[in-house]
């Protein structure tokens, strides 16, 4: 059976990523794994990497767990999936507190500047982000990106984030959000796709977008 690798280095919201993910392979026929060692993620087929709260610290566990090679050699070979944390850290660098990442896609982490701007109801915009927005997909004049799948264009996703990808190439973009201005929800490029939002909270769209991964091809 095809298994799919739920990264656990110590940081993120592990239990409700794997449970999500584990709904989502029962209809799939893929065996989700809560990766635990570097060889569980080296044995998967594809991998799941989460991410939550500081990026300095997610990045040290990265490190320091000794995942970080695996995760790598998956970044090259097989379907990776990023949520949160877990898609900024595949940029080269974010502004909190001026960390390095992890350089797998062109671009940079920054955080919301909504200072003074106001919301359709008036009231300011607060950061962090946090609760339900829609996602517009990205089509760049060709097809959408096949892990949207029949997920609808416009479909609402749970955020939780002071800081959002800035890819530099526009390209790798498929997804956008409006929260003050345009920003990259949702980044891909060959193997890779990655979601600031959380598709494990995200109800019905969520379980769908982990689906979809769970059947990509890339």
């Amino acid at each position: 059976m095809k298994t799919v690798a739920i990264v656990d280095y110590g940081m993120g919201n592990l239990r409700s990523v794997t449970q999500a993910v584990m709904h989502a392979a029962e209809h799939v026929g893929v065996q989700a794994v809560w990766a635990r060692t570097p060889q569980e993620v080296m044995d998967a087929d594809r991998v799941v990497l989460p991410g939550q709260g500081g990026m300095r610290d997610c990045m040290r566990e990265l490190h320091e767990s000794g995942m970080l090679p695996a995760v790598l050699h998956a970044a090259a070979h097989k379907p990776l999936m990023g949520v949160c944390v877990g898609m900024q850290m595949l940029l080269e660098h974010s502004e909190e507190l001026d960390t390095m990442c992890l350089g797998l896609l062109p671009g940079n982490v920054v955080k919301f500047d909504l200072g003074g701007q106001l919301q359709t109801d008036g009231s300011r915009f607060k950061v962090p982000q946090m609760g339900w927005n829609q996602v517009w997909r990205n089509n760049h004049g060709q097809a959408p990106h096949p892990v949207w799948g029949e997920v609808p264009d416009g479909s609402y996703f749970y955020f939780v984030h002071s800081y959002y990808a800035k890819p530099s190439d526009a390209r790798h973009s498929v997804g956008e959000t409006d929260f003050g201005s345009r920003f990259s929800s949702a980044i891909a490029r060959d193997n890779i796709f990655a979601t600031q939002f959380h598709p494990e909270k995200s109800a019905r769209q969520g379980l769908a977008l982990y689906r979809n991964f769970l059947r990509w091809n890339p």
